[in-house]
């Protein structure tokens, strides 16, 4: 039977696009409150648990994911995340918290871990001459699901309300992710393409083991980069409508219509920048990011003006959206592909690092000083050191081939 690549990707971004519904959870969380009662911070505390266990599980299901294959991998990805929609549903029709921890939060987490690194080794695989492109097609579905499941969640609960939302679901979600799944296989032979100039992977036999990759300096200062990133942009992304009203006087229903907007640009960032990193290469496109970013930061704090303040706001989401997508292709450059899945995981506790570290940074800081300017001024030094070691890596991979990390 032919298999065509991009059927691979395809079925990449029906997993993505599933377990990438966890974005749309500010939709539901302020029904939630109003219906059952629960605060903001007990609402929360459910996609902050998935985030978590989303890190925790990719860091550790990676060798799962590599000697099992993606249609096992998959196919439990569907079971769990599956599983822990319709125990959500479960929950809020028993006004359960505990449940709903566990079943969203642990079960539902465990299973969009699995299923975020499942694809994208294969990919890789398929894809030697395109990896950035490839990866930034699937994760680019991750980016985009809100986008998708945030209207439909809403017309499901005016009908039906908030329990048919999650049983809904966990019935769509089961069936595309392992459908999808079951379409993700090797290639029978390495395709023969030619290479960019910029994109120079280890080879076969250099390959360091993830136990070698961890004793190199460039596993940490990636890890470092990503984690800057991501608090960064998840903490804008945490506070944007009330950011948004608060500097620019923007009424709450267009900071609402904002957020789509950014969730869009979120989805193009890990398309477009990630497919442009085939060309100028991973180290580049990652100082890119944090000049950018650095230089976007100072101004966002200072714009009062909405279209200004969006257009800037929407810039570094891009970014935050890139560096996702870049990451796997990135791994690959330095360490290889043979060890992706599990090297990506492990990288993927920045995640759940910064998931906690951004949002609590920035709410903090700003009850403690009554305004963002402090916080601004935080994360404009973070994004100054992140782009200290992009060049540092950058001027490492110029002067020493990757087998040196072996060393």
């Amino acid at each position: 039977m032919m298999i065509n690549r991009w059927g691979i990707a395809a079925s990449a971004v029906g997993i993505h696009i599933s377990i990438g519904s966890v974005y749309a959870w500010s939709v539901i969380s302020k029904p939630m409150m109003a219906h059952y009662g629960w605060s903001l911070k007990q609402v929360s505390l459910t996609f902050s648990i998935a985030i978590f266990f989303l890190g925790l599980t990719a860091a550790f299901l990676g060798p799962f994911v590599q000697t099992r294959g993606p249609r096992v991998a998959g196919s439990l990805s569907a079971v769990l995340f599956g599983i822990g929609l319709l125990l959500a549903g479960l929950a809020c029709r028993m006004q359960s918290l505990p449940l709903l921890y566990v079943g969203y939060g642990v079960l539902g987490g465990i299973g969009i871990g699995i299923g975020y690194i499942t694809p994208i080794a294969t990919l890789i695989q398929w894809f030697p001459d395109r990896k950035g492109l490839a990866t930034g097609i699937a994760i680019m579905g991750f980016g985009f699901a809100s986008l998708i499941c945030g209207p439909v969640s809403q017309m499901i609960m005016a009908r039906y309300g908030i329990p048919a939302v999650f049983y809904s679901l966990a019935a769509a979600y089961f069936v595309l992710i392992l459908v999808s799944s079951q379409f993700l296989v090797a290639p029978p032979k390495p395709p023969q393409s030619s290479r960019s100039q910029t994109d120079r992977p280890c080879s076969e036999t250099a390959e360091p083991t993830p136990k070698e990759a961890l004793r190199s300096g460039r596993f940490y200062i990636l890890w470092i980069m990503f984690f800057i990133n991501i608090t960064c942009g998840i903490g804008l992304l945490s506070v944007a409508s009330p950011l948004a009203q608060e500097l620019t006087g923007m009424a709450p229903l267009a900071a609402a219509a904002m957020v789509g907007i950014v969730g869009l640009f979120n989805g193009l960032g890990r398309f477009g920048w990630s497919g442009l990193s085939d060309y100028i290469g991973r180290p580049s496109l990652w100082i890119t990011f944090f000049a950018i970013e650095t230089v976007a930061f100072l101004l966002l704090g200072k714009l009062r003006q909405p279209l200004a303040f969006q257009a800037v706001l929407c810039l570094i989401i891009t970014c935050y959206g890139g560096g996702f997508a870049s990451m796997p292709a990135f791994i690959s450059d330095l360490f290889g592909p043979r060890h992706v899945s599990t090297l990506l995981g492990l990288i993927l506790t920045a995640w759940s690092a910064a998931g906690i570290t951004g949002p609590l940074l920035i709410s903090y800081m700003r009850q403690a000083t009554g305004s963002y300017d402090t916080t601004f001024l935080i994360l404009t030094g973070m994004l100054a050191v992140g782009l200290v070691l992009a060049c540092l890596l950058k001027s490492g991979l110029a002067r020493k081939p990757v087998e040196s990390v072996l060393k």
